[in-house]
């Protein structure tokens, strides 16, 4: 046979890697544009052209713009018309929530598919497992998306922090109670009207719990916690607390005292233990994390030999998200091109989680009592009777008409459990009236 006859072998450019893409709603169309738009340049990035073969959504979607941006027959309903298609190496998931997400990314793994999503309710929870599935077809699971939004986590905890030992994670990772908190901060604003206002913007969904009470954070901080200490971290290890509680009076004595407001989410380590908790906290007005305002999220990493790092950007919308499932799709394609694959790994259960009474930290509390002489001395005895050091008490406003006053109180470090046992022994004192606010203090 000639030379001319002989089939020469297919080369990069050739080749042309195929993507499904399960979800065209906010996430998902913003993906499905820069797929269709950026072609070359994704080509480029890739070692080929990246071809959007299917994209599976529900039958309402089927009214939204991009469906007639779509080359007719890529666009379906069915799922099973969307799995049987041919040519797709990637599948993109981006639904949201836990199924049937979920089993739509199992059922690309285990069908030999390399799977990219941003959803970290899936991720938290059963990221795991999807991992191990993943290492058994050969293929990659993909999830820069699922915390942070644009902000690279993912990737460097996988790769540039891996020669550190991770000492510490303080996160704000969640841009609408950041937006919440920082309204509040700044104008005074009870919560219920900065909600309204973050709603009517759209930074809050008409139903805020996820966001409010902190659930989302404790998804995306099981997730770094979980590469971050190389141990299972599951959401429900995470002691979390909202913001719902937090009064406009709490951040006036913030700021008096030299302090913010945040919802931090916060990952250590210690002694063969990790403490993992998001809650709202006081951090020094001057701290990297205090001055971060607005939906901004930051991520601070502590490790030995890097020290402190700082990762800041938008948390969440479309085209920062949109930039982080791009971008695994390309790293997929590049893997697929070269024959290569970065082998998932397997978190061990090397660390216990260590009980939210067992932290310790400074604590800022704020209570109703009696204005009479010798009140402060009671709370005092309370305090000292458990091994609390008080740093600071001030009386505030006081209402004449109830003959009350508003204490305000900054302990220094305690253990957890003392000061537990001190809430319930202050609420029994027929001086106290009420315990208004307790807040942990963050020295970051």
């Amino acid at each position: 046979m000639s030379a001319a006859g002989r089939k020469q072998p297919m080369g990069k450019k050739e080749r042309k890697i195929g993507v499904g893409l399960i979800g065209p709603g906010v996430i998902g169309g913003q993906v499905a544009r820069v797929l269709l738009e950026k072609g070359e340049l994704l080509a480029e990035r890739a070692g080929c052209p990246l071809v959007l073969r299917r994209v599976m959504g529900l039958p309402s979607d089927l009214e939204r713009p991009l469906a007639g941006q779509l080359p007719p027959g890529v666009m379906t309903t069915d799922i099973d018309e969307f799995f049987a298609a041919p040519g797709m190496d990637i599948i993109v998931e981006v639904i949201g929530g836990q199924e049937p997400a979920r089993e739509y990314q199992r059922r690309a793994l285990a069908a030999g598919k390399h799977v990219v999503t941003a959803n970290k309710e899936v991720i938290a929870k059963h990221g795991v497992e999807l991992l191990a599935l993943a290492r058994r077809h050969g293929v990659s699971l993909n999830y820069e998306g699922s915390v942070g939004g644009g902000i690279p986590l993912i990737a460097p905890f996988k790769r540039d922090l891996v020669a550190n030992k991770i000492q510490g994670i303080y996160a704000i990772i969640n841009g609408t109670t950041n937006y919440i908190l920082t309204r509040m901060a700044r104008e005074g604003t009870d919560f219920a009207a900065a909600l309204a206002l973050a709603q009517e913007l759209g930074y809050a969904e008409a139903d805020p719990e996820n966001d409010i009470q902190g659930i989302d954070a404790a998804y995306k901080l099981a997730i770094l916690a979980t590469l971050a200490f190389q141990t299972r971290v599951r959401p429900e290890d995470i002691h979390r607390e909202g913001i719902s509680h937090l009064s406009g009076r709490d951040f006036r004595y913030a700021r008096e005292l030299g302090f913010v407001i945040k919802l931090l989410a916060i990952a250590k380590q210690s002694d063969r233990a990790i403490e993992v908790r998001v809650h709202p906290v006081f951090l020094p007005e001057d701290s990297f994390l205090g001055k971060v305002d607005g939906v901004y999220n930051a991520v601070l990493v502590e490790g030995d030999l890097v020290g402190k790092v700082l990762f800041v950007g938008q948390g969440a919308g479309p085209l920062p998200t949109s930039s982080a499932v791009v971008a695994d799709i390309i790293s997929a394609a590049r893997d697929i091109i070269l024959g290569t694959r970065e082998t998932p790994w397997q978190p061990a259960d090397g660390y216990a989680i260590r009980p939210i009474a067992e932290i310790e930290t400074r604590y800022y509390l704020r209570l109703s009592a009696a204005d009479q002489p010798g009140v402060l001395a009671q709370i005092a005895r309370v305090f000292g009777d458990l091994s609390i050091s008080i740093a600071s008490a001030i009386q505030q406003d006081t209402d004449r008409d109830t003959r009350t006053a508003e204490i305000v109180i900054m302990t220094h470090p305690a253990r957890e459990q003392a000061m537990q046992l001190a809430l319930g022994r202050l609420e029994k004192l027929s001086v106290v009236a009420e315990i208004s606010n307790f807040i942990r203090v963050e020295d970051i």
